[in-house]
């Protein structure tokens, strides 16, 4: 009678998941350009965008309340601090590659990095 899986086949297939595993972590970490700017929006209304070359931290105010304080250090955004009840958006790791996004939905606010000043006209008819 013959066995379904021999000590060849675990080994084939323990040598499959682990190059699926680096493959994985390789595109994880060095996947994806760094981004140059983080551009804030509120309800989808442009705020600000911020070089990610500076440190700084900014407050983001919406109406006369602040609502969330973004820092930006170290090439990184990352935020600190929000007035929303659940926080996730302060919970969220600091991001620095294009694409990637903060997002803070009680606040309606969203910091995205980008590759650089976006233009203001995108075609001229």
């Amino acid at each position: 009678m013959d066995r379904a899986f021999g000590k060849n086949d675990r080994v084939f297939l323990g040598t499959l998941f682990l190059i699926f595993l680096v493959g994985c972590a390789w595109f994880y970490f060095f996947s994806g350009e760094k981004g140059a700017v983080a551009k804030v929006t509120i309800s989808g209304q442009l705020y600000g965008t911020y070089s990610l070359k500076k440190d700084q931290e900014i407050e983001i105010v919406a109406g006369e309340t602040v609502t969330n304080v973004l820092r930006i250090r170290n090439g990184k955004a990352d935020m600190i601090a929000a007035n929303c009840p659940d926080l996730l958006c302060v919970h969220q790791k600091a991001i620095l590659r294009q694409r990637e996004t903060i997002v803070c939905l009680p606040n309606k606010v969203v910091v995205e990095i980008i590759e650089g000043e976006e233009p203001e006209v995108d075609a001229v008819i």
